[in-house]
């Protein structure tokens, strides 16, 4: 009766709220990012803070999984006290392992586990739309996170990474980035539309110009930062004879993550986190906050894949070695249950070790993509790679790539 009491306030709260800031718009003529950021015409911001810090966590950890975790987005836009407070007490995937703002998208997977999510593919329309699971079954609704458009070039193929389903466009202040691929499909540039660090340089291109123009929010600086290298390599095992049978092999994926420390994946390693000032109000459709990040170490330009130089070298990501079945006659990979169609999509992802020396940490699997259905594919992920970052690298496994098969 307690924990239900504590919902039905909740709720209460947060539209209790909503009428005082409308009245609050209509009496002193302030937009809604003024009286979102002005507490003061809020009557829900002069709670006491420990109470209020005491009712917003019991409602964060009631409202533990989606749908009802909209409730703890609902409280982070009342107004700037109750964002502030909601900012400490959610706590990023690493910590959580739970996706609750659109930024979570941005942040670094659990580091004990891997993250559960999958991509459902339309055929007609090119798109791809990204969920995170809500039960243990392959097939569920989700909680839908991110959408994917592929979009043809004379020389390339783009696909438009964006926080709205129904919005892909370049424009739309949803942007979040984009995967581009060369004319053989066989190597891709992974970009963030917001930079991930200080050293971080914007790439020169027409999508620049078009994020950058007057579609774009004046508020947000976007552009093209690249922060992955993907390469795909000819496919030995695909021409393997195993007792004279011929066989097809998983494709050879290489990855780099140029915004990611190699040492990233050791005890006490850290991963850039992005974190955001939020620019919203209670009535106002979600749009992309500003950003900033928590590390700056990497002091370098991402005109390019990092080389490797001691500790600032990048993270390199490279396919999970499969075994050969004599039974089924077939390679395979242990995906404990979370795959069931074989496919030359499916892969997983380890840690390249530096200098040759692996340790423990290079046998955890990072991400891991496979087939579960027609158009339907698992997507699991862990730190230090972001849910954005592991859609990016699933999506160029999508291309037709026949001399990698």
């Amino acid at each position: 009766m307690i924990k239900l009491g504590l919902k039905s306030r909740s709720r209460r709260v947060v539209q209790d709220s909503s009428i005082s800031v409308e009245k609050s718009k209509k009496i002193m003529g302030k937009n809604k990012s003024d009286v979102g950021d002005n507490c003061s015409y809020c009557c829900w911001a002069n709670l006491p803070s420990e109470l209020l810090r005491e009712v917003l966590l019991k409602v964060e950890e009631s409202e533990s999984k989606w749908p009802a975790r909209k409730h703890v987005v609902a409280c982070a836009g009342v107004c700037k006290s109750w964002r502030e407070v909601m900012k400490e007490v959610v706590k990023t995937p690493e910590v959580s392992g739970k996706i609750t703002f659109p930024i979570s998208v941005k942040q670094p997977g659990p580091r004990e586990s891997l993250l559960q999510c999958f991509i459902k593919r339309n055929r007609s329309t090119q798109s791809y739309y990204l969920f995170v699971s809500l039960s243990q079954a392959l097939a569920d609704d989700g909680k839908f996170l991110l959408a994917a458009r592929k979009c043809r070039r004379p020389t390339c193929t783009d696909y438009i990474i964006s926080l709205q389903a129904d919005d892909m466009s370049k424009g739309n202040d949803t942007y979040i980035g984009k995967l581009r691929s060369n004319f053989l499909g066989t190597k891709f540039v992974v970009y963030d539309a917001l930079h991930p660090h200080s050293g971080a340089k914007i790439a020169k291109s027409w999508s620049t110009r078009m994020v950058g123009s007057k579609q774009m929010s004046p508020r947000l600086h976007a552009g093209n930062y690249p922060v992955a290298h993907i390469s795909y390599e000819l496919n030995v095992l695909g021409a393997r004879n195993k007792d004279s049978f011929i066989c097809r092999g998983p494709r050879r994926m290489h990855c780099v993550m140029d915004a990611i420390k190699a040492s990233s994946i050791k005890p006490g390693g850290v991963a850039p986190t992005q974190t955001y000032l939020p620019i919203t109000c209670v009535d106002s459709s979600p749009t992309i906050p500003f950003f900033r990040t928590k590390s700056n170490y990497l002091d370098k330009s991402l005109s390019g894949p990092l080389s490797n130089q001691g500790d600032n070298s990048s993270l390199v990501l490279r396919n999970k070695s499969p075994r050969w079945h004599e039974q089924l006659q077939c390679w395979c990979l242990n995906f404990h249950g979370r795959v069931t169609v074989a496919s030359v999509k499916n892969f997983q992802l380890v840690a390249s070790p530096e200098n040759g020396v692996a340790g423990p940490e290079h046998d955890k699997v990072i991400l891991q993509f496979g087939k579960v259905g027609k158009d339907v594919f698992t997507m699991d992920y862990r730190y230090p790679i972001s849910a954005f970052q592991a859609f990016a690298i699933c999506l160029s496994s999508f291309d037709t790539k026949i001399a990698c098969e």
